[in-house]
């Protein structure tokens, strides 16, 4: 795979070293267990993958081009290059300003563009709407479009969906901005409708089942169906693709409710006709990420700390999973540990802040997941890693542990 040239102040030798020496005993990425790494009295167990994805690293590399190539021009980002605040704030500090922010609210209006501006486009990319304005003022946008390669495919996927004559569902939260580009993707070429969960997609399908009025759609799902959507006619042939940072479990679960009502409704013989069994669009990285994440769940712990952006998405699904074992604690950085004995994290749920004391329990050795999200770089994980040594005494040295891992 291709590497990226990133600033090596996002990079940490030693977590590097970790996964470099996983890579070499399971080249395949076959292997999602852990590396349990003993530092004495406190060990931690590492995910088999996390942290950087090939599209983060892809748009990181490019906006740090940007600014190389154009010195003395004005330089924009559409929103966050990623859901992570201190990648952003890096380049903030390196004079690149954000247009809007994550919800859509702009901050720089249209009209202040100009054709010598460089937009950046970022790795969630963006909707038609949005290309076709920078288009219509002279900016240049393919330069720098940053836009994951595993979004654009679930675009390709939507656009097929739409030319064989289906109407796409799209699994993915509503206001997200991956999401909203889909969205505006999809219905260039299809009638499409988004669905955030599970619980959404059986109230769709009790539409299809004839178990709901056509007169209850547009009140439950209007805001979030492609213009002149008829649930009467286009939900009678569906397929389904999601936003890629989405859990794959619930995405697969959804499909197959979907087919299941078909089969039902239609019989075998022409299910082909109302259910395209699509494969699933989830990107490679957010897919081992969460594979990784069962596979540290099947490993004794006392707790997880899961690292990352608070709007990141795929990260916020990683600590789903592992609340459902242990008690975990989504924070996003090494400074959110206040000391031994109170920590701050982010209640994903509830969308505040909570602190927790005497989160570490007093045992020997303690056991700690810790794992990060896509957009985290792997120097904030090592951060992380080194507080948590700060606090207990007569621990191994990452020298000596690191002996111990290759040996």
């Amino acid at each position: 795979m291709k590497s990226f040239d990133i600033p090596t102040t996002y990079r940490s030798s030693f977590i590097s070293l970790i996964k470099n020496n996983k890579k070499i005993s399971d080249p395949r990425k076959k292997d999602f267990s852990p590396t349990i790494i003993d530092f004495g009295p406190i060990q931690i167990i590492i995910a088999r993958h996390f942290g950087f994805c090939y599209g983060v690293e892809n748009a990181i590399e490019r906006a740090y081009r940007a600014v190389e190539e154009n010195p003395g021009k004005r330089i924009f980002l559409l929103s966050q290059m990623i859901h992570n605040p201190a990648v952003n704030s890096d380049l903030q500090k390196m004079g690149i300003q954000f247009i809007m922010n994550t919800e859509g609210k702009q901050f720089i209006a249209w009209d202040e563009l100009t054709p010598e501006d460089i937009i950046l486009i970022p790795a969630f990319g963006t909707t038609i709407e949005i290309e076709n304005i920078l288009k219509s003022k002279g900016i240049e946008i393919e330069k720098y479009d940053t836009t994951c390669p595993f979004v654009t495919k679930v675009w390709k996927q939507s656009d097929k969906l739409g030319a064989d004559g289906y109407a796409v569902i799209i699994h993915g939260k509503p206001n997200h901005e991956e999401t909203r580009a889909t969205f505006s993707h999809s219905t260039s070429n299809a009638s499409s409708i988004v669905i955030k969960n599970m619980d959404e997609a059986v109230e769709l399908g009790k539409y299809i089942l004839g178990e709901k009025p056509y007169s209850e759609f547009e009140h439950e799902f209007g805001n979030r169906v492609s213009k002149g959507f008829k649930p009467e006619i286009d939900l009678q042939k569906v397929g389904v693709v999601n936003q890629t940072t989405m859990l794959a479990s619930e995405t697969q679960a959804i499909a197959d409710y979907f087919k299941k009502i078909m089969l039902q409704e239609k019989g075998n013989q022409n299910i082909k006709n109302h259910f395209a069994d699509t494969r699933d669009t989830l990107c490679y990285a957010t897919n081992d990420n969460q594979q990784a994440t069962y596979g540290l769940l099947e490993t004794e712990a006392d707790l997880a700390i899961v690292v990352g952006g608070y709007n990141s998405s795929n990260t916020s699904h990683l600590v789903e999973l592992c609340e459902e074992k242990l008690p975990t604690y989504f924070i996003s950085d090494s400074n959110e540990i206040v000391n031994q004995n109170l920590i701050r994290h982010f209640d994903y749920h509830h969308q505040k802040m909570r602190e927790t004391a005497n989160f570490l329990p007093n045992k020997t050795p303690l056991r700690i997941i810790l794992t990060s999200g896509a957009s985290c770089p792997d120097a904030i994980v090592d951060q992380v890693l080194d507080r948590l040594l700060s606090f207990y005494k007569n621990t191994k040295s990452k020298e000596m542990v690191m002996q111990e891992l290759v040996s």
